[in-house]
């Protein structure tokens, strides 16, 4: 099947990252949101991106006008009846995905593939709230999605082997890099590196400083960012929430979550997007300093 129309369900980070990445391929794209100002801020942001695009010469005006010409914004689910390919891109809780999809099982064209960009949870879960389990899949973009070029790409153990190939295809055809992953927590990325994040917590809880733990893994192990830095970047809240998830799906303790974490959460220090997390960030986002 060739996709070349997309609707995108969720106008936030993700979902206006994503279609941005796909309308710059030159595919159509329906954004939908329940609110219409969020539509609004998600095009905004999007536009905004592409100017910052054209100013430093990586695209552009005339390429910029294109794609905001292919994306167009609603508050109705029934518009994307001409999508070959839904992509869904709302909060990481599985009921409100589930409920998502039970409703894009009613209004989606009955050929088109269900996608589901979540960072970890059952692709089966998800797929069984529609009645056409065998098209739904899990495209996982990664923030933001117009500079990060992994997708990976989960079937469930009832995905269609048609479904996977236009799926694996269509990431390829926007100039993404796509992995296979199993049906399993965490996938390949966030299993390995949300653990990894989660066992720097535990250093800090030693008592070795941010600073040290951050310096130690980007010299050691030649990470761009340090453990703590991102731990702060992605939110606090978000990877409680992928640790728990790897926790309760493989009944495993390795994947605890460090309670040190879990006081930062309940604290709502949840990182850079509220100011202050393992360490404090000025105005700008800019990091000042160590908050523990």
């Amino acid at each position: 099947m060739n996709v070349h129309t997309v609707a995108v369900i969720g106008g936030g980070l993700m979902g206006s990252g994503i279609a941005q990445v796909v309308a710059e391929a030159g595919k159509k794209v329906c954004l939908v949101d329940v609110s219409a100002d969020q539509v609004q801020k998600s095009i905004k942001t999007i536009s905004n991106h592409l100017s910052r695009k054209v100013e430093k010469g990586k695209c552009s005006k005339e390429h910029m006008e294109q794609t905001l010409d292919r994306i167009t914004g609603t508050t109705e689910m029934a518009n994307i009846q001409e999508a070959q390919l839904v992509i869904e891109a709302v909060p990481e809780k599985l009921d409100i995905k589930k409920k998502v999809f039970a409703e894009l099982d009613t209004y989606a064209n009955k050929d088109a593939i269900l996608a589901s960009n979540t960072s970890g949870l059952s692709i089966a879960a998800i797929g069984a709230a529609a009645k056409r389990p065998e098209k739904v899949i899990g495209l996982h973009f990664f923030y933001p999605a117009p500079i990060m070029k992994l997708v990976e790409v989960i079937p469930s153990l009832i995905t269609s082997q048609d479904t996977y190939d236009t799926a694996y295809q269509f990431v390829k055809d926007i100039q993404k890099d796509p992995v296979e992953c199993k049906d399993y927590p965490g996938f390949i990325v966030n299993r390995i590196l949300v653990p990894m994040v989660n066992e720097a917590i535990f250093c800090l809880m030693e008592g070795v400083k941010p600073e040290d733990v951050d310096q130690a893994m980007k010299l050691g192990a030649n990470h761009k960012m340090g453990p703590i830095t991102l731990a702060d970047f992605v939110g606090l809240d978000v990877l409680l929430a992928t640790m728990e998830g790897l926790y309760e799906g493989f009944s495993d303790s390795k994947y605890r979550p460090a309670p040190l974490l879990k006081k930062m959460v309940e604290s709502g220090n949840l990182g850079k997007k509220t100011g202050r997390g393992f360490y404090i960030y000025n105005e700008k986002g800019e990091q000042v300093g160590s908050a523990i």
